[in-house]
């Protein structure tokens, strides 16, 4: 073991990295478009498998979320949770993303509903017939932890 070890932390296992997901609930979305990289923090639902549900609440005149959403073949989602005691665990998981249809809302809203950041929010969103929430179909994940284990 090098002395840097105890700071790169080990891998998680699959249990360990569903565990960040169910309890985290916020995290940082990363896309790009042409070229050009964005990342944006956002509160998220897992549906406890294989996708992770975000609102785009508060769009811009721009409306630059869905633009990079649009327009990102895969996507990366990063949560992490950092202890004072020097502690933390962090998740990667990467996939496509795709605007939900109506049908999915109620998927979607249970997701959220379980762990997202302020998931209260939901009640005043007013569902329409094209919501704008974003799937993302998680294909890889990978977590690493130090001091969690």
């Amino acid at each position: 073991m090098t002395e840097f070890q105890s700071l790169l932390g080990i891998d998680m296992d699959a249990a360990e990295i569903d565990d960040v997901l169910t309890q985290v609930g916020v995290g940082v979305l990363s896309m790009s478009a042409e070229g050009v990289p964005y990342g944006v923090p956002l509160s998220f639902g897992y549906n406890g498998d294989d996708r992770l549900y975000f609102v785009f609440l508060g769009a811009s005149g721009e409306l630059r979320k869905e633009m990079y959403a649009e327009q990102a073949d895969t996507a990366s989602f990063t949560a992490f949770d950092v202890d004072p005691d020097g502690s933390w665990q962090s998740v990667i998981v990467s996939g496509p993303l795709e605007r939900i249809t109506i049908d999915e809302w109620d998927a979607a809203r249970r997701a959220m509903a379980d762990n997202a950041y302020q998931s209260n929010l939901l009640s005043e969103y007013e569902l329409q017939e094209n919501p704008n929430v974003w799937a993302l179909s998680i294909q890889e994940w990978s977590g690493r932890a130090v001091g969690k284990q």
